[in-house]
């Protein structure tokens, strides 16, 4: 039987922080201990938002890709490759598109809500077929598991249907997806006001300094309605707390009860999640420094994955053009 084939990505628009961290990078470098593992960079998808702004794509490519290194992603587990170079996607995507409704893309609600706030002042075509492209992205490379969040279920049910519809109108060769949801909640970000998104800069990186994570953290918002250090608090709506529970869950009970009593202060609070984040960080740096000053190396690992994944890409491809008959004049 196929090993299971794990099949995550993250669009290219800035360097990757905590909350990437506990919603997905985390997991990742634990999956890739168990199945056959791709990361891919989201180039072309980032155009749904960058169109205009291009460049961004370009300066942060390389960001990212220190970061799933530095996280912990081992280059001959998991392969990481570039959406761009592999053509093959392109194409899957276009025949996918012939058979999938506007009204379907419409009534998608994670498109409705990611159109509500963007600041995109209409709805481009890349933009509400992003789900069409996301389908191909999984169906090209027959990946049979997506981690997703809550938020993105809508997005893999679209594509498990469209990938039922292809092999039910042609023949079955794609492989339908199955989800791997994760239940880590998602962390507000240092303003307390906001999911963590680096368009708000309320984010900490993963390259943070030291320095930074002292600094973010004392400016981080607490729990609104404690004023004085003796008051009880309401773990529920501190955004510090959420970090206790993403990053150092053993210790989350004690904290819980030490806010709700009022006998542990916000400051000493702060300074156990700031000494728990430099302990996470610390390793991550040391990765870093490691493979920045192997520029080439880095270069390398993408390109060979980014060849690896076409090789897939080609043998999928001619399944599906066999499969509609496309292969024509031989």
């Amino acid at each position: 039987m196929m090993q299971e084939r794990v099949l995550t990505g993250d669009r290219v628009t800035g360097k990757l922080h905590l909350g990437h961290y506990a919603g997905s990078l985390k997991n990742r470098v634990a999956l890739q201990e168990q199945y056959e593992s791709f990361v891919f960079l989201a180039d072309v998808q980032a155009l749904t938002t960058h169109f205009d702004r291009p460049e961004v794509i370009r300066d942060h490519a390389r960001d990212i890709v220190l970061d799933y290194l530095a996280a912990g992603l081992k280059p001959e587990k998991t392969t990481i490759y570039v959406q761009s170079l592999i053509p093959e996607i392109a194409e899957l995507t276009m025949y996918f598109s012939m058979f999938v409704t506007v009204n379907m893309l419409r009534h998608n609600p994670t498109v409705k809500a990611e159109s509500k706030n963007s600041s995109l002042d209409e709805l481009y075509y890349g933009f509400l077929g992003y789900p069409v492209s996301q389908a191909a992205d999984i169906a090209f490379c027959k990946a049979t598991l997506v981690p997703v969040g809550e938020d993105q279920l809508p997005h893999l049910e679209l594509a498990r249907k469209i990938v039922r519809r292809f092999n039910e109108l042609y023949r079955p060769v794609l492989v339908e997806p199955k989800a791997l949801v994760s239940e880590t909640p998602r962390l507000i970000g240092t303003d307390g006001s906001a999911k963590m998104s680096k368009s708000l800069g309320n984010t900490i990186t993963l390259d943070a300094s030291a320095e930074e994570i002292v600094f973010k953290i004392r400016k981080a918002k607490t729990d609104p309605a404690r004023i004085r250090k003796h008051d009880p608090g309401h773990p529920e709506i501190c955004p510090i707390y959420a970090y206790h529970q993403a990053f150092i869950s053993a210790e989350a009970p004690e904290i819980r009860e030490g806010c709700e009593r009022g006998t542990i202060s916000c400051t000493a609070c702060k300074e156990r999640i700031t000494a728990a984040l430099e302990q996470l960080i610390s390793p991550m740096r040391e990765r870093r420094a490691y493979y920045t000053e192997r520029q080439q190396l880095v270069n390398d690992i993408v390109m060979d994955g980014t060849q690896r994944t076409r090789s897939l890409a080609r043998e999928t491809m001619l399944e599906v053009r066999e499969a509609m008959s496309l292969n024509l004049f031989g």
